[in-house]
């Protein structure tokens, strides 16, 4: 994707910390951090019945959608949740702040309503033409670029905008990130035989798939010493970061958890952590045989038997594709703020992997220790935050 200007502006001093000094969102529970995060801690699932188009050929008949978005109307699905969140925030970013935009279809729709009607252009369904208008409403000028990793999207995006506050490169950087549920995305899912008819059951024995869902939202990222002299309330900090890639299949990943495992601990070796540091995890945890599985597996290759809280919350908002590690990272900011692990939306019974991980209760977390998140994509690309 294009790359414009990301290494211009002055040298800062070398291993800054990246800090989140704002953020916000819209999700399937509404616009918000506190209203998703009341959501997921009620337990209530925001994944229910769609009209946004038929379903009657697919595999599912539900998503965790937005409310009030138009379908194939002027503006795109992701356009429209974009511009509700800014017009909340007078000025999101400093106008020399860099962008760096994560999603997987970004506006798929425009392409759709082209096939679909003739109107339109297709052409501007490409990721480069939603990375200005996101550019122009944030109304910074530092410059952009797009990372377009599958469903880890976001998490690379704040693993990328991390590293270049850390060596130096910039000291401001907006990360967006953004995805909808449209007939294209839902089909595509559908196909692959992914989708639960009843909304996604995280790490229970009885699940069977995914729930598709959307969302945008923005984390702001500031070098420490640039948000003390700004006077920037700290919410948290991008401690360390780790990716990988198992090259395991197409869309399935890595039985043995080997390439999670591998960008789990590149995380903790770049926060200058161990496994004693992490107090819980804020997992991927799709819903799907195989991603739990395999997600399991790899915590415990890394963490042995010293068990840690998991959680998902893709039970109650769906799976949000490409914006799902930014949604995560806010709601994991959250936990550790209110010193409180989630449980998981939908949980019920665990499997013989996830006993004693995952639960269907809300349990304390260490406001000594950090939290780590993980998301996983396509073609085995793997994800790991480590979040303070």
């Amino acid at each position: 994707m294009k790359t414009v200007n990301m290494q211009d502006g002055p040298m800062f001093s070398k291993g800054e910390k990246a800090v989140v000094v704002s953020c916000d969102m819209i999700t399937a529970y509404g616009h918000g951090v506190d209203v998703c995060w009341d959501g997921i801690m009620s337990g209530r699932t925001a994944v229910a019945d769609i009209d946004r188009f038929g379903t009657g050929a697919f595999q599912s008949g539900s998503a965790a959608i937005v409310n009030g978005l138009k379908y194939l109307g002027k503006d795109s699905l992701v356009l429209q949740m974009f511009k509700k969140i800014f017009d909340k925030h007078s000025e999101p970013a400093p106008k020399d702040s860099a962008l760096v935009l994560a999603s997987t279809k970004g506006e798929i729709d425009l392409l759709e309503k082209n096939l679909l009607s003739g109107e339109g252009d297709a052409s501007e369904s490409n990721l480069n033409n939603l990375l200005q208008k996101v550019e122009q409403l944030a109304g910074i000028k530092g410059g952009a670029m797009v990372v377009s990793a599958a469903c880890a999207s976001a998490s690379a995006a704040l693993a990328r905008a991390a590293a270049m506050i850390r060596s130096g490169h910039k000291d401001c950087v907006l990360v967006a990130a953004c995805d909808s549920v449209t007939e294209f995305v839902y089909s595509g899912f559908s196909s692959l035989m992914a989708l639960d008819k009843f909304p996604a059951r995280p790490f229970d024995r009885s699940r069977s798939g995914l729930s598709l869902g959307e969302a945008a939202g923005f984390v702001l990222l500031m070098s420490a010493s640039r948000a003390s002299k700004e006077g920037r309330q700290v919410l948290g900090e991008v401690r360390g970061w780790g990716l990988s890639d198992d090259a395991n299949h197409m869309t399935g990943p890595s039985r043995t958890g080997d390439g999670l495992s591998l960008a789990i601990t590149k995380a903790l070796k770049s926060a200058g952590a161990d496994e004693k540091d992490i107090g819980f995890i804020s997992a991927h945890g799709t819903g799907t045989l195989y991603n739990d599985t395999m997600e399991i597996k790899s915590f415990k290759s890394v963490f042995k038997m010293n068990k840690k809280p998991v959680y998902s919350i893709k039970g109650g908002l769906g799976h949000t594709m490409g914006a799902a590690g930014l949604v995560e990272m806010i709601i994991a900011l959250k936990a550790l703020k209110e010193k409180t692990v989630p449980a998981t939306v939908n949980f019920k019974t665990a499997d013989d992997d996830s006993q004693g991980w995952a639960s269907a209760s809300q349990r304390p977390a260490d406001e000594n220790k950090c939290a780590l998140l993980t998301n996983a994509g396509f073609s085995g690309i793997n994800a790991a935050l480590v979040l303070a």
